[in-house]
């Protein structure tokens, strides 16, 4: 699958007059085409079964650099796998695009992939931590988001509520930020902690809650009782 491939398949999915619509609620100045998720679902998951990783972090940096809508998408869900052999190049590209979030929908597909290389080798979480000092607010935010999988952990062992606590500590430290999206970030994971470590969701929020805003505030509330 070449790069010119795979954005005539995009092409061909284009919904007529859903582009408007996407380019007003993603809030996009980029190209966009019109392409529904499920689509891009299927696609990806057709060109990762047929491909081999090298071939696949390939197609990925190109279709990132043709800084279309859908295409950014579909290289993060390319990249989007549990299980990689080898995955040093995947980690290094996923790396590579952090400083150029720009958009939630872009930002968190991204995440999603880099949340599973940090899965596989929990390590890297040294890097994601120097994320949190970033003058660029998605790259702050991304380390809330890709860490996601050890705020939803029913069963943590030790070394996961090490990890847990290490993110928390981050969040608290962006309690101050009043972007919303920082702020946002902060109540989704207090959110998803609370269903399985509502204790120390409570505890978070005794602490700190006073100075969230009322929005994240209320978000990371949600499920409590």
């Amino acid at each position: 699958m070449t790069p010119e491939a795979a954005l005539a398949a995009l092409r061909a999915e284009i919904e007529p007059g859903r582009a408007a619509q996407m380019v007003a609620y993603h809030k996009q100045s980029r190209e966009v085409l019109g392409v529904g998720n499920e689509i891009l679902n299927t696609l990806s998951r057709e060109w990762r079964q047929g491909m081999t990783l090298d071939e696949r972090v390939d197609l990925a940096s190109a279709l990132w650099a043709s800084d279309i809508f859908e295409a950014r998408i579909t290289a993060a869900k390319l990249l989007t796998q549990a299980r990689i052999a080898a995955d040093g190049p995947v980690w290094a590209l996923l790396q590579s695009w952090v400083p150029e979030f720009d958009s939630w929908a872009i930002a968190d597909q991204a995440a999603s992939a880099i949340s599973k290389r940090l899965q596989a080798d929990p390590e890297r979480l040294d890097v994601v931590e120097g994320w949190t000092s970033s003058d660029h607010m998605w790259t702050r935010r991304a380390a809330l988001v890709c860490t996601l999988p050890w705020a939803k952990l029913a069963n943590p062992k030790p070394a996961d509520l090490v990890a847990r606590e290490r993110v928390l500590a981050w969040a608290a430290g962006y309690v101050p930020d009043r972007n919303w999206f920082i702020q946002k970030s902060i109540g989704w994971w207090l959110r998803d902690l609370s269903k399985h470590d509502a204790a120390r969701t409570r505890a978070f929020l005794d602490t700190h809650g006073d100075d969230m805003k009322a929005f994240a505030r209320k978000e990371a509330a949600k499920y409590l009782t």
